[in-house]
């Protein structure tokens, strides 16, 4: 069974780059969207970022300027930079991988969840 596995999480430097990857363990065809979600203390699970297949890329209105979302579509990954990151930045973050034509919150269709990367941010 094909997994999303993440990197790059753990305890960064407040005013640090962060830099979390994403990428399948197998082959995924017809991915159309990837992108990031997080889940911040005491608060429900919320969309960061996404990316189409084309590269045309959307973010929540939460997210500030210091976050960028990137894909590689030889490699199937999905990357998520956040400059300067704070503390409020501290969150378990998740990629997702949806199959079809769906949005990226969408439930239908098939999708694919990493199992989170915890990401705290030291001031």
């Amino acid at each position: 069974q094909v997994q999303l596995v993440e990197s790059g999480g753990g305890l960064v430097q407040a005013g640090d780059t962060l830099r979390l990857s994403c990428a399948a363990s197998g082959n995924i065809f017809g991915i159309n969207m990837m992108g990031w979600f997080r889940q911040r203390p005491g608060k429900e699970r919320e969309l960061v970022a996404a990316v189409t297949d084309s590269g045309r890329t959307e973010y929540s209105d939460s997210v500030e300027d210091r976050y960028r979302v990137s894909r590689d579509n030889s490699k199937t990954t999905v990357n998520l930079q956040v400059d300067s990151v704070k503390p409020e930045d501290t969150a378990i973050y998740y990629c997702k991988f949806v199959v079809g034509d769906y949005a990226i919150q969408a439930s239908e269709g098939l999708t694919y969840w990493g199992q989170g990367t915890q990401v705290t941010v030291s001031s």
